[in-house]
């Protein structure tokens, strides 16, 4: 028998040519964790780091490389990981929980979300992510606390990785995983495997062990999903799961995909893809990829709850980019309950000031119909704004790198303004 399913949440896609419009490649995700869960935006710059140097993850200490690119992270302010991101090359990966056959493992190792940080960290294309993830999964292995709390929520991973050129996604069980290649068209994931009999790449005991574990008999055709997990891979896409409204969503729009399309998705409420209740959508991202190397990646986050109530702000990768204070919460250092032992023994406030201004104007927009109606109308105008703004650059290919720096936080400051 199956076991009793899981919360169900998190969503990523990713629109290739010629289902994305423009000759561009849109990714989304949306971030779906416990209501109570801060999300910051933060940047971290390109960096190098001396040889034999250790690296602290969430939960563990692992080898640092001798270079890390620049990054750009929507992340649970009290882990060291990300949900979702993207670096300096235009790589983009975000990440879901996935269930199956095989026992979750509660030690603590990587984290999915540290998973995700470090693929944007060491690679520069979509398939050097899927390389390094696989191999410090190897090395290090999944497991560890995925929430503040001390009451233990552990999961697999999935991972959807996509760059100016094609997707990869990415479905681990245990140390065992599956990739497919996703070179046009629309891709989705949700929390359940999805990957059946295209794979592309594999973990090389993949199919041994499923045959050592009495899951598949070595003769009929290897179905990862199906063989790894209890899912009905003939339903997948007929169903009422969150993985076959995602796939219908994307469907409705194959051919005309852009990042207002995008953003438009993540915000349906009908689907369950914007996540009301005690899991709700906590932090949402965009992410225009365009297929001509001259022109920038347009990355655009929240960093708030919520994406109705949100602003999808732009950023984009230049040197010398001004600090991300206002999305950025506090730090406690060797005090954070999530570095003490015994773990999460109290939960610190991690609210940033976008977040707390946020929270406040969400209840006005809720509860007070005239000037609530008024705050949506003028959040609305200023990302609209935003987004015309960034269609221009794609359009001239004309950047100026002096504005730039200050994109996200300029554009931070202006959503604050609305709030007060």
């Amino acid at each position: 028998m199956a076991p009793r399913p899981p919360p169900r949440s998190c969503d990523t896609f990713v629109a290739l040519p010629p289902a994305a419009a423009g000759g561009r490649v849109v990714f989304g995700k949306n971030s779906d964790r416990p209501a109570d869960e801060v999300q910051e935006v933060v940047h971290f710059p390109a960096a190098a780091h001396p040889p034999g140097a250790a690296l602290e993850c969430t939960y563990i200490e692992i080898e640092q490389v001798e270079k890390t690119h620049a990054v750009v992270l929507s992340r649970p302010a009290w882990l060291w990981g990300a949900e979702m991101g993207a670096n300096e090359h235009g790589l983009c990966i975000g990440n879901e929980a996935v269930w199956g056959r095989e026992e979750i493992c509660d030690d603590e190792a990587l984290l999915g979300m540290d998973l995700v940080r470090l693929g944007l960290e060491r690679a520069d294309t979509a398939e050097k992510a899927l390389t390094v993830i696989v191999d410090l999964l190897e090395k290090y292995g999944q497991g560890g606390n995925c929430m503040e709390s001390h009451m233990a929520f552990t999961y697999n991973n999935s991972f959807l990785i996509a760059d100016r050129k094609e997707a990869w996604v990415l479905e681990t069980s245990g140390k065992y995983w599956a990739a497919e290649k996703v070179e046009g068209g629309v891709r989705n994931i949700s929390n359940q495997l999805s990957i059946t009999t295209k794979i592309d790449r594999e973990h090389p005991e993949l199919k041994e062990y499923a045959k050592s574990k009495g899951w598949w008999d070595g003769k009929k055709e290897f179905d990862f999903a199906a063989t790894y997990s209890y899912v009905n891979t003939a339903r997948m896409t007929t169903s009422r799961s969150r993985y076959c409204e995602g796939y219908k969503l994307l469907n409705k729009h194959k051919g005309s995909i852009t990042s207002e399309i995008m953003m438009e998705i993540l915000r349906d409420k009908e689907s369950g893809i914007n996540m009301e209740g005690g899991f709700m959508t906590t932090g949402s991202m965009v992410s225009v990829l365009p297929q001509q190397p001259d022109l920038p990646c347009i990355h655009f986050f929240t960093g708030t709850p919520d994406p109705a109530r949100s602003v999808f702000k732009p950023f984009i990768f230049v040197p010398n980019i001004t600090q991300l204070l206002k999305t950025c919460s506090p730090t406690f250092g060797h005090n954070d309950p999530v570095k003490k032992q015994p773990r999460f023994q109290n939960k610190p406030d991690r609210r940033h000031e976008l977040y707390k201004k946020h929270e406040s104007a969400a209840v006005v927009m809720e509860t007070t119909e005239g000037k609530g109606k008024e705050m949506l109308k003028e959040i609305q105008e200023l990302e609209k704004q935003k987004i015309s703004e960034m269609e221009s650059i794609l359009q001239n290919g004309c950047l100026d790198v002096n504005q730039v720096v200050n994109l996200f936080s300029q554009c931070v400051e202006e959503e604050l303004k609305i709030y007060s």
